[in-house]
């Protein structure tokens, strides 16, 4: 089921973005040779399978866990972050900002990211690594993005509360499930069942939507409330 939800949020997000999908793209992601439809037969595949209603789901590598393991809840989380980054774009369309074309990107990354999770390296072939395997490419994106952002953005000299329109506000809560995600992967990674870049790239957007929600706020003239002790 986890695979099948991957796959289907993976297509949505190509179209979204424009891009046609090479076959290249498609190795990487966790598309299945089985077909869900015979031959010749066009109907769309149900959205329900019914394989988890015992509290089991399966892996990439055809595992059965419990849907409390690890490996569902980072993809649980990292799933969540991709929803937050994406309401967080609507507020930022609304605003005509012209980033928007990076977030549509990490989203798609976000994709790679649960397909490296769910591809546990204890019970990984070699043909399921190379399908999964993730770059270190959209880390520099990120380091990129975060300087020339930087670059217009006054000094931080203070505590910065989420704030700043709702652009901001909901990538500061894009953010803080982004250090959620990051959370549950580290151990992973720490174990050897994923790439070590995944939790690189999760640290790295959590630094970038921090900035980006600085940046939208600059761009939207509205002010950061700035924390103040109480006295």
């Amino acid at each position: 089921m986890a695979s099948f939800i991957i796959r289907t949020a993976h297509l949505r997000c190509v179209v979204r973005a424009g891009r046609f999908i090479s076959e290249q793209r498609t190795r990487k992601t966790l598309f299945s040779e089985r077909s869900y439809a015979t031959e010749g037969d066009n109907r769309l595949p149900k959205i329900y399978t019914k394989t988890g209603d015992k509290g089991f789901s399966s892996t990439f590598t055809g595992e059965r866990r419990p849907k409390e393991d690890h490996i569902f809840e980072a993809l649980g989380n990292t799933d969540e972050l991709s929803s937050a980054i994406g309401l967080a774009r609507e507020f930022c369309i609304d605003k005509g900002h012209t980033f928007t074309y990076q977030l549509d990107k990490i989203q798609c990354v976000l994709q790679d990211v649960g397909s490296d999770i769910a591809t546990p390296r204890s019970s990984a072939r070699e043909s399921h690594m190379k399908r999964t395997k993730f770059t270190a490419q959209p880390i520099a994106d990120l380091e990129s993005w975060i300087d020339t952002f930087t670059e217009e953005l006054p000094p931080l000299t203070n505590f910065i509360l989420p704030s700043g329109g709702k652009s901001s506000a909901a990538l500061h809560v894009a953010r803080t499930v982004c250090r959620r995600a990051e959370r549950s992967v580290a151990p992973i990674v720490r174990s050897g069942e994923a790439d070590p870049d995944v939790a690189k790239f999760l640290n790295r957007l959590s630094d970038y939507l921090f900035t980006l929600a600085r940046y939208a706020a600059l761009k939207e003239n509205n002010e950061e409330k700035i924390y103040k002790r109480p006295e």
